[in-house]
């Protein structure tokens, strides 16, 4: 959700044709060696840098970025029951308190937390609670909806590599990643690109109908989902699967491809592209290939599904995001200050044949200081 060109990918999913999609399933037993790798309820009372780190970010238009001071654990009570929660606050479009944003503006600023585990096939277990059911001053005016922000669960990973203008064109000697057909800036460099989006509420102040999207290299599907009155200010639980999968790619020869990072990447563009969308092939034998790929990813919300996604599904891993922006597209936030909270994250890991990991294995970084300047 933080890449370069985040600003025009999210104009195009605002554009994007809704989908419904609603069945009664629910997500079923986990697969035999399942892993917990994520348990997490706050219950020291801290945020473990161990498994988080807290952005001080900008990204997108219309929004002066998200901030550590906008992130907090607080108690809660949680199906009647007290507990620590992790609190990600936002700031309005009338907020004019300390906390400074991007540009040392003070409105539109929101709160995001990462993991810092990466993550690939599995199940993401979030339970989250938008708003308040309760108004209070300077809220907005309907407590569980708070129009012009973005709620959103996703996981996010990405890497660009560079060749410079001169070598664009080419399949570049000694730079194993460059694929000159996932070149779209017209700078000479490409960008793999993993994210998961389980969901993004609050386009144009919707909160009954939520974006799920994905994003797999230059590839991207937007998909709008029916997901009722959850934007109720209680705490509700939010279920993704994740599933990857191995296949053959036939055809391929080892003249075709080279190794790097323990895979093997397409050096030849008499391949179509949309055959393999940037992702690395295993090599199974001479001129024998398969391919890792993305195939799928399944929504619950309280056991209800919503919908999936089935195209442009990333097979690579990624860190799971947590919090509140507000960007242009979410509309006017006419309030100073609301909320969105989360009691607990489960992520069980499935190591499905498709999983790549070991590619995208940067922090998403900072991009201004604590008075707003931008770093450089």
């Amino acid at each position: 959700m933080i890449g370069v060109q985040f600003g025009l990918v999210f104009l195009m999913a605002s554009l994007a044709a809704p989908v419904v999609v609603s069945a009664d399933e629910s997500p079923g037993p986990l697969p035999p060696g399942t892993r917990l790798a994520l348990d997490e309820h706050w219950a020291s009372g801290e945020i473990d840098p161990g498994r988080w780190y807290v952005l001080r970010k900008r990204w997108g238009e219309g929004n002066h970025g998200v901030v550590p001071e906008n992130v907090r654990i607080e108690a809660d009570t949680v199906e009647g029951r007290a507990q620590n929660v992790l609190v990600c606050e936002a700031h309005g479009d009338a907020y004019d308190g300390p906390v400074l944003g991007h540009g040392g503006n003070t409105a539109r600023v929101g709160g995001v937390i990462v993991s810092k585990p990466f993550f690939a096939s599995g199940r993401f277990e979030v339970v989250m609670k938008i708003g308040s059911s309760e108004s209070s001053e300077g809220g907005p005016v309907d407590p569980g909806r708070p129009r012009g922000s973005v709620p959103a669960i996703w996981t996010y990973g990405d890497r660009f590599v560079e060749v410079g203008l001169d070598r664009k064109e080419d399949f570049a000697p000694g730079v194993p990643l460059y694929n000159p057909l996932m070149e779209r800036y017209g700078d000479g460099s490409v960008e793999y690109w993993s994210e998961l989006d389980f969901p993004e509420f609050g386009k144009g102040g919707t909160f009954d109908r939520a974006m799920y999207n994905t994003f797999c290299q230059n590839r991207h599907d937007s998909r709008t989902f029916e997901v009722g009155p959850v934007a109720d200010g209680a705490y509700h639980t939010y279920t993704t699967e994740w599933r990857t999968t191995l296949e053959p790619l036939p055809g391929v020869t080892d003249a075709q491809v080279v190794e790097h990072l323990g895979y093997w990447w397409v050096r030849d563009e008499s391949i179509p592209f949309d055959r393999y969308l940037g992702n690395p092939l295993k090599r199974l034998g001479r001129d024998r290939y398969a391919l890792y790929r993305g195939e799928r990813a399944e929504h619950w919300i309280d056991g209800r599904k919503v919908g999936e996604n089935d195209r442009f599904v990333p097979a690579m891993g990624a860190q799971l995001n947590l919090g509140v922006w507000l960007p242009g597209w979410a509309g006017p936030a006419p309030w100073e200050t609301t909320t969105v909270s989360f009691a607990s994250v489960r992520v069980w890991q499935y190591d499905d044949p498709g999983d790549v990991r070991g590619v995208l294995v940067e922090d998403i970084t900072d991009n201004f200081d604590e008075q707003g300047h931008p770093l450089r």
